[in-house]
């Protein structure tokens, strides 16, 4: 029985098997395998004619691609054949994670195929919940490549909570959360991981977050009643005291890790002695290499 299951897959899969070899032999190899890659059934049509290698098959695609990915540039329109191999590849075997990974990576960053890649990633975050990482690139993708703040934030998010995520994750998704002007989803969001986090170290750095994030909303507070101050006086305050004076804040919030907030009187920043950069995603295309 065992010899008759191995005979039937070499038979269904011999014309996969045939077609690399063919592909190996020709002298434009590259631009042959993709063209093969970009002319594959759809992966619900192939599926069934495997008649249960599907896996079998996902695994000879998958290393057909990983032949030409990278090796060959490509304009973004091009990448198009990727995607359908991906697609292909992820119908056959919809938990083949690793696939959905690279391909959201490579989409993204060598053919600037942000759809195709926030395409594949969503494809794979509802097949593979458990995977932290494919949340996470959707969030990358919207925050840095789409500016779109609160999405990648929401997408990090859902990253941070999944099982065996990194550390850092909840970090990152607050300063996302504060520079999107959202401080207040940023605590809530951080009181959830706290809770649901039986790890003493790990509650203790959230709780430090915390107090970060109630800085960033302090200082957005104040600064908006600093510049409600100038509005109607003509001028900056000359100390913070003029806010409550004036009616313009009901008091001055205490800073969290027992510093004070500070008032520029020239510019109307306001500023923490404690922690005096305020919360920011480092983003290396508009800031500059550190």
């Amino acid at each position: 029985m065992w010899a008759v299951g191995i005979l039937t897959a070499v038979v269904l899969l011999a014309p996969i098997v045939f077609l690399q070899q063919k592909l190996d032999r020709r002298i434009d190899g590259q631009l042959v395998k993709i063209d093969a890659l970009a002319q594959l059934p759809r992966g619900e049509y192939l599926k069934p004619a495997l008649l249960g290698y599907h896996h079998l098959g996902a695994d000879l695609l998958w290393l057909q691609l990983l032949q030409v990915v990278g090796k060959r540039k490509n304009s973004g329109d091009e990448y198009e054949w990727m995607y359908h191999a991906l697609d292909v590849i992820t119908t056959l075997d919809p938990q083949y994670a690793y696939s959905y990974y690279v391909g959201g990576v490579v989409l993204t960053s060598y053919g600037n195929r942000v759809d195709l890649s926030n395409s594949l990633l969503e494809k794979g975050h509802r097949e593979n919940p458990s995977e932290w990482n494919l949340p996470f690139l959707l969030g990358y993708n919207h925050y840095f490549y789409l500016g779109n703040a609160p999405k990648g934030a929401e997408y990090i998010g859902v990253a941070a909570r999944t099982l065996g995520a990194p550390d850092f994750l909840p970090g990152l998704a607050t300063r996302m959360y504060s520079e999107a002007g959202n401080p207040d989803v940023a605590l809530e969001f951080l009181e959830a991981l706290w809770r649901e986090n039986p790890d003493m170290a790990m509650r203790e750095r959230l709780a430090v977050r915390a107090k970060e994030v109630i800085i960033e909303r302090d200082i957005r507070l104040l600064e908006s009643a600093v510049q409600q101050y100038k509005s109607t006086r003509g001028r900056f305050p000359t100390k913070l005291q003029d806010l409550l004076t004036s009616g313009a804040v009901a008091q001055i919030p205490l800073e969290p890790f027992g510093g004070s907030y500070e008032l520029d009187t020239k510019t109307g920043n306001v500023s923490s002695s404690t922690h005096p950069k305020r919360l920011k995603v480092f983003r290396l295309d508009k800031e500059g290499r550190a």
